[in-house]
């Protein structure tokens, strides 16, 4: 469980001492596909607090909403329609609803842990 949360700190940390610049005009497509990675990480997380983590359903799920967001994007963009706030917003739902259940799931464990240590 600690992998994917590692690798998102150490990705920010060499994110933030680089000095890589994205052009402008791409600037929907990564937004979107930071998005659509935050929504499988915390969804990752999710599974495996409730104890129904498929590596396989990461990976393909990882790569899959990228690869959608930024298609629908890039379909937007040619269309002349904002097509990658339908995007922004379907992950952005997934995404709190995941933060959601993982913190219901930890507190439930916190208060169990908290009950059990007080019967002792």
């Amino acid at each position: 469980m600690w992998l994917p949360i590692m690798g998102m700190i150490v990705g920010i940390f060499l994110g933030l001492l680089t000095d890589i610049r994205i052009p402008e005009e791409y600037s929907n497509y990564l937004s979107i596909a930071v998005l659509a990675a935050f929504d499988t990480l915390f969804g990752g997380i999710r599974a495996h607090l409730q104890n129904i983590y498929d590596e396989k359903v990461f990976v393909s799920g990882f790569f899959f909403n990228i690869l959608l967001a930024a298609s629908l994007a890039f379909l937007g963009v040619h269309l002349g329609v904002d097509l990658y706030l339908a995007a922004v917003f379907a992950f952005g739902v997934r995404l709190f609803q995941n933060i959601a259940v993982i913190r219901r799931i930890l507190l439930t464990k916190w208060s169990t842990n908290q009950q059990k240590a007080e019967k002792k």
